[in-house]
């Protein structure tokens, strides 16, 4: 068996969006010698789903935390079309589903897919909620938009993804970004980092756990 990180975290996080450079380092470093996998968190759902300004109005401050503390910049489209007009909804519905979509298809690339959501909102300020966004999420990967969306609209798929969002809430797990350690031949689950941290603490706990890696 091979250890194992699963990563925890909602497309519409921004805490997320901070931590996802530390992921791909931690990718970087350990490809091959650990596996990697990300479930959704539902993070936007039920009666915190909604218009920006209605359901996540801190954002509009909290942002300029997020950039100061990870090095990550919110880029003007999100700024200008986003949160500021306030009316897109946040909903982590759609890119949670669009998250078990890409899983059927490219597995081995599913944090990379989930770094590019991010991207597509808080760095290209497009909309998560919007059906016509995945098409060019999709063609950056290779994959036929048409076919993507009509997956994403498939109920089998919304299913999968209500049944991963309620794992996650199985676990306990109600913050994101969460990263979860499983070594191989263990089976217990150590929780490595919990909100953002940054690349060289992670690391560090990684080497911790499993000495091997070290």
């Amino acid at each position: 068996m091979q250890h194992k990180i699963i990563y925890l975290y909602d497309a519409l996080c921004g805490w997320c969006y901070g931590f996802s450079p530390v992921m791909q380092q931690l990718y970087s470093k350990y490809a091959g010698r650990i596996e990697f996998e990300v479930l959704s968190g539902g993070m936007m759902r039920g009666p915190r789903m909604g218009p920006i300004d209605e359901v996540a109005p801190y954002i509009k401050k909290a942002y300029r935390d997020v950039e100061a503390r990870t090095g990550v910049t919110f880029g003007v489209p999100f700024l200008e079309n986003i949160l500021e007009p306030g009316t897109a909804v946040l909903s982590s519905d759609m890119p949670g589903i669009a998250l078990t979509v890409f899983r059927q298809h490219l597995p081995g690339q599913v944090l990379a897919f989930a770094h590019a959501l991010q991207n597509a909102l808080y760095r290209d300020g497009l909309e998560l909620n919007d059906v016509e966004t995945y098409r060019a999420l999709a063609g950056q990967f290779g994959l036929p938009g048409d076919d993507f969306i009509r997956d994403l609209q498939a109920e089998e798929n919304r299913y999968a993804t209500m049944q991963e969002f309620q794992t996650v809430a199985n676990w306990g797990i109600s913050g994101f970004p969460t990263l979860l350690l499983k070594p191989a031949n263990d089976t217990q689950y150590y929780m490595i980092a919990r909100g953002y941290a940054p690349f060289e603490q992670v690391d560090a706990v990684i080497g911790t756990v499993v000495p091997e890696l070290a």
